[in-house]
């Protein structure tokens, strides 16, 4: 999977449009629409992420400093988070950033692979041209409910789905006219057309299959779909749309309210708040300070380097919430240092690779708050439950390097003074309180797991302006947009999960695995096992959060009546899917481990087997002991 947002070898649907190489020149009435297009998304967006932010904080400061509460802050920060979701979506799909499984893909010839890069648009294009008219309908009916707050009509809040719906459309027309596989674009147009009028013309037949359908949409749309390589989000829309519109009566009305619902959660406001905070951590120098720190402790002992990114990828992932992020924080820094000494690169992308799906469950994730958010699990309970099971992963990871760097020569390495340490200890201690202020001021009752993330904002601009002088404004705008795309493709991707698991418990079948799982011989032993090994699966083929959104809802009711406690359930299922995840030679982390570290991902593909198998231990460890995960809750 790829994301041209971030590196084009972790998420995939092509470049940025502006980028040469894959488009015409930017020149005529095409280029100009783009680049309209990229204004009318872009800019607001931008300012609707500022807004958000200022609004949510607003509301922190009135009620717990002036104890005079704003009530109509949360009404709006959910008016305008719709609108921050759809814009992102849109520039996601304008830059070619949603997640998307390029394995099939990438191993095809040039032509197939050229057709089924325009057959990805044109399959997008084909359901966003199916969406519009149930959105504009949806947004129409919500006119008549008032905001009881603000006492404005709900239609400002929905009106996004079909704005957004309508600016995607546009963007899809216009990357396929502008592709440079020109002979592929009529081809893949109508290979899509006819697909979907042959399953409308299947209709009536599909009407008696009854469950069967869960077979042909569930398994063999998405399927077919995700190894095309169209995006996912919209693979899952697709069968979801299909599966309601021919084989029950349901309205689609009903499909964009639940893509309403999945998107627009205030708790997942979170998303992108904590996709800033990460991004403005690094920029403020807050992130190679914690490092800096570390190595000086660490850097002279044998294989201190690699502790010293273990150490640093827990902290980091402790603040930014995106493992991408955290990896381009900390590479940068140990890296080249590393190399220097003779370390393998493999061995360092496997390392790098390994933390990522270590850290997974360090709060504030944005798994934890998606997972909190659609099974109902407490998030102040997920943020307390998930430091000490990354931290049994790490020390695991951390055996493995010590047997591997137990005969490294570092006698040309100096060991730091005290005093070396300890300055690099007071230049690092403003960054290494921020994880605390944000794990006290959720405890404390200060904000919501939701709002705490603007605290966490506002301290990392404090210090970047007046500790460590480092604040580049012009790179501010940028920030902004690529906050709203990450968030746009992550929320996108939610909100289709979320109709999909709506329509997969409608037909019956949560209530046919609820069954089966109950029924499985060895109780919670074998149910946690089997999760384990699926969630790994899951993990590798559909990433945490859109596999979290499908059977969270479906698979953490079953835990509870099995006597699992829903805590140390999340942290297993979680830490199983970023196993998955990280894992080659589908794990999409994994690839993107290898572009932020500029290596070939060949190269770590022996050297990572070591290091699955001590996270593969850990994991065991934290799926058998419970203490592990809910030691510390308040009982």
């Amino acid at each position: 999977m790829t994301a041209g947002h971030e590196t084009d070898a972790v998420w995939a649907a092509g470049a940025p449009p502006a980028a040469p190489a894959r488009r015409r020149a930017d020149t005529g009435l095409l280029a100009w629409l783009d680049r309209a297009l990229g204004v009318l998304s872009e800019w607001p967006a931008a300012v609707l992420v500022l807004v958000e932010v200022a609004v949510l904080l607003s509301g922190v400061v009135a009620r717990y400093v002036f104890h005079e509460p704003i009530v109509w802050s949360d009404e709006l920060a959910s008016i305008l988070f719709l609108w921050l979701s759809m814009l992102g979506a849109v520039i996601a799909l304008r830059r070619g950033a949603h997640m998307r499984m390029t394995a099939v893909v990438t191993k095809c010839g040039p032509r197939t692979r050229a057709f089924l890069e325009t057959f990805a648009l044109a399959a997008a294009l084909v359901f966003l041209v199916l969406l519009i008219h149930p959105a504009w309908e949806y947004a129409y009916e919500e006119r008549i409910i008032v905001t009881p707050a603000m006492e404005i009509s709900n239609a400002w809040r929905a009106a996004a789905l079909p704005v957004g719906t309508l600016l995607m459309l546009l963007v899809c027309g216009v990357r396929l006219l502008r592709t440079e596989h020109t002979q592929h674009v009529a081809p893949a147009v109508l290979s899509a057309v006819a697909i979907a009028l042959l399953f409308w013309l299947a209709g009536p037949w599909l009407m008696t299959l009854g469950k069967l359908n869960l077979l042909i949409f569930f398994a063999g749309v998405v399927g077919a779909c995700v190894f095309a390589g169209v995006p996912i989000a919209f693979s899952f829309a697709l069968a979801t749309f299909g599966f309601l519109a021919l084989t029950t009566r349901t309205p689609m009305l009903v499909m964009v309210g639940r893509l309403d619902e999945g998107m627009s959660h205030l708790i997942l406001l979170a998303v992108p708040l904590f996709v800033l905070l990460g991004m403005l951590i690094e920029m403020t120098g807050m992130a190679r300070a914690m490092v800096q720190f570390l190595s000086s402790l660490l850097g002279h002992v044998r294989g201190g380097l690699n502790y010293v990114l273990i150490g640093g990828m827990y902290l980091v992932s402790g603040i930014s919430g995106s493992k991408t992020a955290d990896m381009a924080a900390i590479a940068p820094v140990l890296l080249p240092e590393m190399k220097q000494r003779g370390a393998k690169p493999g061995d360092l992308i496997a390392l790098l690779s390994t933390t990522g799906a270590q850290t997974e469950t360090i709060p504030p994730s944005i798994v934890l708050i998606t997972i909190g958010s659609v099974t109902g699990v407490s998030i102040s309970a997920l943020f307390t439950g998930g430091m000490l099971p990354g931290l049994v992963l790490g020390l695991a990871l951390c055996v493995i390097v010590w047997w591997r760097y137990r005969h490294e020569d570092l006698s040309a390495v100096p060991r730091p003074s005290r005093k070396l340490i300890g300055k690099t200890f007071v230049v690092a201690l403003p960054a290494l309180a921020l994880p605390f202020v944000i794990r006290a001021a959720v405890v404390e009752g200060v904000a919501t797991a939701t709002e705490v993330s603007t605290i966490g904002i506002a301290y990392s601009v404090v210090a970047g302006l007046l500790l460590y002088r480092k604040f580049d404004f012009a790179r501010l705008p940028g920030i902004l947009v690529e906050t709203a795309t990450l968030s746009g493709a992550i929320l996108f991707i939610i909100g289709c999960a979320t109709a999909m698991a709506w329509a997969l418990t409608q037909s019956g079948f949560a209530h046919d695995l609820a069954e089966a799982m109950a029924g499985l011989p060895g109780g919670k032993f074998t149910f946690m096992a089997v999760s384990l090994v699926a969630f790994i699966v899951l993990g590798s083929v559909l990433e945490g959060i859109p596999a979290i959104v499908l059977f969270g809802p479906l698979m953490f009711p079953i835990a509870r009546e099995l006597g699992i406690h829903e805590v140390q359930y999340a942290m297993v299922v979680i830490l199983a899917m970023g196993v998955g995840l990280f894992a080659p030679p589908f794990g999409v982390g994994y690839y993107g481990a290898c572009a932020v570290g500029k290596v070939d991902p060949d190269e770590g593909i022996r050297p990572i087997w070591g290091y699955m198998a001590a996270l593969l231990v850990g994991l065991v460890l934290v799926a058998a002991i419970p203490w592990i995960s809910i030691g510390f809750l308040d009982n």
